[in-house]
């Protein structure tokens, strides 16, 4: 069922509830949705078919959210604050969380914030570089490239391969590009490894063994005070979201 809720700010944020359980909190990647990230994939099936009720909600500038254009809107802070008022709207005092990519980055942020709402996350998609601010897209620099050619009238005028790769992946149908720029250049600070090592939830962190945007999942978790690894073979940053080793590990995680 496609659902509403509002954010502090007036924003409105879409989600699904889907099935029956304990309840699952998804939050999906950069330029990515709902539907794209989790059920198109395959997880939707793979958590309800496991006694999973599935929440997923679209990242305001993402799906069918609320899509400014004004980079004050944005930023990891403002929303893991739209997470927050989508599980008042569910009226759900505890639930399993997994975010992929930037919504691990978001979930987190969640974790460390919130961490009596959540009893056992799931990060993919977020690996080593989290912990180096200069490989990693917490880098503002590296960003800005990113947002840059976003807003970019010319995609043949973009020289950074990443920049391409984002620039081609936020050109599919459907999706906001100037929204999505001015999320790339909000707010994406990331927790210090001491902070992280205060979380006592149990995390699982998984990665592509090929993906050179995380890096491997190893350091991150190492890095939680109850954290593991898992590596999926031969994948990268984009083929991971629907392996079935990625998908066996987290169901796995929660049933422990």
């Amino acid at each position: 069922m496609t659902l509403y809720a509002t954010a502090a700010d007036g924003t409105r944020i879409t989600y699904d509830v889907v099935g029956e359980g304990e309840p699952v909190l998804l939050i999906h990647g950069f330029a990515s949705d709902r539907k794209q990230n989790w059920r198109a994939p395959g997880w939707y099936d793979a958590l309800n078919g496991a006694g999973y009720k599935v929440i997923a909600l679209d990242n305001r500038g993402h799906g069918e959210s609320d899509r400014p254009h004004d980079v004050s809107f944005y930023g990891h802070d403002k929303m893991a604050l739209d997470s927050l008022a989508v599980i008042k709207a569910v009226g759900i005092s505890e639930c399993l969380l997994m975010g992929y990519s930037m919504g691990g980055f978001i979930a987190t942020s969640l974790l460390l914030t919130h961490p009596e709402l959540f009893r056992k996350v799931a990060i993919g998609g977020v690996g080593a570089t989290y912990l180096d601010r200069q490989r990693g897209t917490t880098d503002p620099v590296r960003r800005g490239i990113i947002a840059d050619a976003l807003e970019a009238a010319d995609p043949s005028t973009i020289a950074d391969p990443t920049a391409q790769a984002f620039r081609a992946f936020a050109d599919q149908a459907g999706k906001d590009g100037l929204a999505l720029a001015a999320c790339m250049r909000g707010n994406r600070d990331a927790f210090a490894r001491e902070q992280l090592g205060q979380s006592r939830r149990p995390v699982l962190v998984v990665c592509g063994e090929n993906d050179e945007l995380t890096g491997p999942p190893g350091p991150l978790a190492a890095a939680f005070a109850d954290g593991r690894a898992v590596t999926v073979l031969k994948r990268d940053h984009m083929t991971t979201v629907g392996d079935k080793v990625y998908k066996q590990a987290v169901l796995d995680f929660f049933k422990e």
